[in-house]
């Protein structure tokens, strides 16, 4: 209904807000006990600024992120969503191992080849598809 105005953004706001809601209370239960201890040993080994500005812009870089891919996968489809993310990840771990000069396994070389074939043949079969026509 375009009368409520809940576009992606807003869903995934909304879904925030009541993942929030649903969480405050099993973090008050568990760990209220241990909050303030932790809390005063961490401000007195680091500081209170640093910690205020490392939680506020973890929590902000998350959420930013986060909107991004739901936005994203509003717009292409959640399976074109999820084959670009595992691209993604390959990615990542081939350019860190590259980076940090660190060997990759038999494990992670099978798994990096099954995945980057995985989406090529995604790529190749999303190209092959016709689209289909619509009947009235």
């Amino acid at each position: 209904d375009p009368s409520k105005n809940m576009d992606a953004a807003n869903v995934y706001a909304v879904m925030n807000i009541i993942s929030f809601l649903c969480t405050v209370p099993l973090v008050v239960i568990n760990e209220l006990p241990t909050l303030q201890d932790e809390w005063d040993a961490a401000v007195e080994k680091h500081g209170l600024q640093p910690i205020m500005y490392n939680l506020l812009m973890s929590g902000f870089c998350y959420y930013i992120y986060n909107e991004f891919a739901f936005a994203f996968t509003a717009s292409v489809g959640a399976v074109t969503s999820s084959v670009l993310n595992t691209a993604k990840r390959v990615i990542i771990i081939v350019v860190s191992s590259v980076v940090f000069a660190e060997p990759m396994e038999r494990n992670t070389i099978l798994g990096s080849a099954i995945a980057i074939g995985g989406t090529f043949a995604y790529s190749l079969t999303s190209k092959k598809a016709a689209p289909k026509a619509k009947t009235a």
